[in-house]
């Protein structure tokens, strides 16, 4: 039996293969960057592979080498100038931020400010009349009063003058007061009470709430008296009899009398 062994030249790789091989080499230098754009004038000029039989290599030119560096460069600068950007966005948006936050507490801060002066304002004392000063003591005795002394002070104030609530309270009474003649009665927010005597007018009505200073009538000479004045009385309530020195009353809030 005789048998043929198979010698001689390798076969040469089909057209279809390397065909294929050129493109897929082609195709992976244009994606890893190497290659941005390839000259048609260099792929015209390379023979053709049928003839020569070799796989095609693409040799780069300094022009397109050239090329490939600068768009790299433009890659890099927008790369750049977009990290530029989004970090001055970023700072744009914390100084906002951090002026929101310094307004909200100039905001507070004020609100605060004003809380406290309304308290201050509400907690103050004055004189019932402004500018006068007491013509008749407390405990002035005489025959005049029933009780036989005086159970408050009287400023001088001609008939007419504003009368003022030296603190701040509650009206609970307000009218008619038999020998005080027209009179009001506060229920102070410490719990003490101050009158108000011999009005030629009332501004206030029962359950009203009063500031400090507000005018709540206007003195005259109603009811038991010898000449136009204010009776001031300090109480330790609303009756009569329950009264404390309105001097050393008005002086304990801080008011020089």
């Amino acid at each position: 039996m005789a048998f043929i062994c198979a010698t001689g030249k390798h076969r040469r790789p089909s057209r279809t293969k390397r065909t294929t091989a050129r493109a897929a080499s082609v195709a992976a230098l244009t994606t890893t960057g190497v290659i941005g754009t390839l000259a048609a004038p260099a792929l015209a000029a390379e023979p053709a592979a049928e003839q020569t039989g070799l796989i095609p290599v693409v040799t780069l030119g300094d022009s397109v080498a050239e090329q490939i560096d600068a768009q790299a460069d433009a890659q890099k600068q927008a790369a750049e100038e977009a990290a530029r950007k989004k970090a001055e966005e970023i700072a744009r948006k914390k100084a906002a931020e951090k002026a929101e936050k310094e307004r909200e507490a100039r905001k507070a801060e004020e609100r605060a400010a004003r809380a406290a002066a309304e308290r201050e304002r509400l907690n103050r004392y004055v004189t019932p009349i402004s500018g006068s000063y007491i013509s008749t003591g407390y405990k002035a005795g005489g025959a005049v009063w029933s009780s036989g002394s005086h159970t408050g002070v009287d400023f001088h104030a001609a008939s007419g003058t504003a009368v003022h609530a030296v603190g701040s309270g509650t009206v609970v009474e307000a009218g008619w007061g038999g020998s005080y003649g027209n009179n009001i009665v506060i229920r102070m927010n410490d719990g003490t009470y101050t009158q108000y005597g011999h009005l030629s007018s009332l501004a206030v009505s029962v359950g009203q709430t009063v500031t400090p200073g507000q005018q709540i009538g206007l003195s005259g000479a109603t009811g038991n008296v010898t000449g136009a004045h204010l009776h001031f009385e300090a109480r330790t309530s609303a009756e009569y009899g329950s009264d404390i020195d309105p001097v050393a009353y008005l002086r304990s809030h801080g008011v020089n009398v």
